[in-house]
């Protein structure tokens, strides 16, 4: 998948209101973000590269399993697929984000 489709398909699973309450960023290893501004009213998601309160490193591939959901987040994170920076009580609204 491509940035672009990871963008159009967060946006649509993101909606109006995430119910996230908080800024979220995943930064991919092989370069380019995703950020979810859980804040706006309405909701937003973008590729401009901003502060957040939870930065998510991962790779496009395993992002991509994770919208799949054929990559458990909590197994990846313990694995070390994905690195989480900052708030970690953001990432763990993730599962419900995506579910």
């Amino acid at each position: 998948m491509s940035l672009e489709v990871f963008t159009s398909t967060v946006r649509e699973k993101v909606g109006d209101n995430s119910n996230l309450g908080a800024t979220l960023k995943f930064a991919f290893n092989e370069g380019g973000v995703l950020f979810i501004d859980g804040k706006a009213s309405p909701n937003t998601v973008h590729n401009n590269d901003e502060p957040a309160q939870c930065t998510v490193k991962v790779s496009q591939d395993d992002f991509s399993a994770l919208l799949a959901r054929k990559l458990d987040p909590m197994t990846a994170f313990m694995s070390g697929k994905i690195k989480i920076e900052g708030d970690m009580g953001v990432a763990m609204k993730l599962g419900r984000l995506f579910g």
